[in-house]
């Protein structure tokens, strides 16, 4: 009997659950509102770059191509290696191109009935004889319209293509409110296209740590947050009382690393000159997935001009502009909000009945309630790979790949609902406790990468270590060397735990 596995968005999740779950022998069937592959880097500002250098954001068995040489690639580039991706793995079949899920609608058993199950969907697997999911599914090639207006979220200012992004703001006051990597490049561009003429004012509510460069003091940033010793210090969760005593004592030593990678960034920067100084520490804003990479040049345009830098907790609009704190009048001819997508929302807005929207958003002062962060205990036949964020998300989606691929064969076996749900809490216990600024609930694993993919190792029944030597095993990053095999297209790793592990910038 065909087994179908409904999959929205072909974004880098979409694509590898997509191949994972056809190399299983099931039938995926990928729902893409828009008519290409690429998810949001189809959405993307043209002076954005790839966060992670590329050896450190690349499929475990798929390459970049050698003529790819800068470190950092281009969006432009990162479309096009995820294009290829989809091309060589015969990914594009599967696909259902400019078709949008409106909703999901559950066919199974009563409200009654699920209360009382033990396991996940009642067995602990993932289909079942009674029930099934209705997608509604809106056909949008011939639908689609965009409006502009004055005021628009970056989203908007995004889908627009180049030409149309820099006619939009050229020759414009540009405000942009936020303060995180889509804030940053906006603003960059604004400056770009406008200079001092016309100078982009960025008003920031939470200044953030921005790395200028991927070596502290001439130091590989994987060696201060992607090793197992850098994890140490941290509490994790499900750990036993000598990895607790080890964290507690070695607190002081990761304030120290904070402060050691905080002196080269106010040393690069002129930070405390605009009163851009964080308040956070540098090592609990990777832990909130909050930390980015500048654009080189970036204060650069904020000395000559043609980028001003705010801080303020409110802001009005009036006639020509926006007033901030103190009644500073900020005149504006277009604002731009690059506050964020309220992903939660999103994730909970797709399901039809108001029960399993309750379920899957939690409580507001909780992280989105996911096993493993794939699985919801009380929401059978679902799972959301994308949501949770990491230091390099291409890794930690390959890895939910390949565990929810080991899920829907039944390689793994789900505990009790009981047992999913402790897991959960435990999380959002460290989640709560080391994410800065309370952004919890973006569930970030970027703290404890290597801890959260030890467990999806265990769980398939991988071994996750693959260093040789104590020393090598602790203190050095996790990432690619010496594990490729030399080809794109030979022995896929289905199960393995090899290259999950990004040694961060390096």
């Amino acid at each position: 009997m065909e087994k179908r596995v409904a999959i929205i968005g072909a974004g880098i999740s979409g694509l590898l659950a997509c191949k994972y779950a056809a190399a299983r022998g099931f039938t995926p069937v990928v729902f893409e509102e828009q008519a290409k592959v690429g998810g949001l880097w189809n959405h993307t500002i043209e002076s954005t770059r790839l966060q992670n250098a590329k050896a450190t954001f690349e499929f475990s068995d798929f390459r970049w191509p050698s003529s790819i040489e800068d470190m950092f690639p281009t969006n432009f580039k990162v479309v096009e290696y995820l294009e290829s991706y989809a091309h060589n793995f015969g990914l594009l079949p599967y696909i259902k191109f400019n078709s949008k899920v409106m909703d999901m609608d559950y066919v199974g058993e009563s409200e009654e009935e699920m209360r009382s199950w033990e396991f996940w969907g009642a067995t602990g697997k993932p289909f079942g004889s009674k029930r099934k999911w209705i997608l509604k599914v809106f056909n949008s090639k011939d639908n689609s319209t965009l409006v502009f207006s004055e005021v628009l979220h970056s989203m908007d200012y995004s889908a627009m293509d180049n030409a149309a992004a820099t006619d939009f703001i050229k020759g414009k006051r540009v405000a942009i409110i936020g303060s995180g990597k889509t804030a940053v490049d906006t603003a960059f561009e604004c400056a770009m296209a406008n200079g001092s003429d016309y100078p982009c004012t960025m008003i920031q509510r939470t200044p953030h740590w921005a790395l200028p460069d991927a070596f502290p003091w001439g130091i590989n940033f994987g060696y201060f947050c992607a090793t197992r010793f850098s994890e140490l210090m941290v509490h994790k969760p499900g750990e036993g009382l000598l990895f607790s005593l080890i964290a507690t004592l070695l607190t002081p030593l990761r304030w120290v690393i904070s402060k050691f990678v905080e002196s080269y960034i106010r040393w690069k920067l002129p930070l405390k000159k605009y009163g851009m100084v964080p308040k956070e520490r540098f090592l609990d804003e990777i832990a909130a997935c909050q930390i980015y990479m500048l654009p080189e040049t970036f204060y650069d345009k904020v000395e000559n001009g043609s980028i001003v830098l705010q801080k303020s907790q409110n802001l009005t609009f009036c006639k020509d502009g926006l007033i901030i704190d103190n009644d500073d009048h900020i005149k504006a001819d277009v604002v731009i909000f690059a506050t964020g997508y309220k992903g939660d929302e999103k994730l909970a807005n797709i399901f039809k009945s108001p029960i399993f929207r309750n379920h899957i958003a939690g409580s507001r002062d909780s992280t989105i309630p996911l096993y493993r962060q794939i699985v919801h205990p009380r929401i059978p036949g679902v799972a959301a790979i994308g949501y949770s964020e990491s230091a390099s998300n291409l890794y930690s989606i390959e890895m939910r790949c390949k565990w929810l691929a080991c899920l829907l064969d039944e390689t793994v076996q789900l505990p009790r609902m009981e047992e999913m749900e402790k897991d959960i809490k435990m999380w959002d216990e460290y989640m709560k406790r080391y994410a800065a600024n309370g952004k919890y609930r973006r569930a970030c694993i970027a703290g404890l990468h290597i801890w959260y993919n030890d467990q999806l190792c265990r769980d398939i029944g991988a071994n996750p270590r693959r260093k040789k030597g104590f020393f090598t095993e602790m203190f050095q990053p996790y990432g690619l060397n010496g594990a490729h095999d030399g080809s794109n297209s030979s022995r896929a790793r289905n199960v393995d735990c090899v290259r999950v592990f990004p040694n961060v910038y390096g």
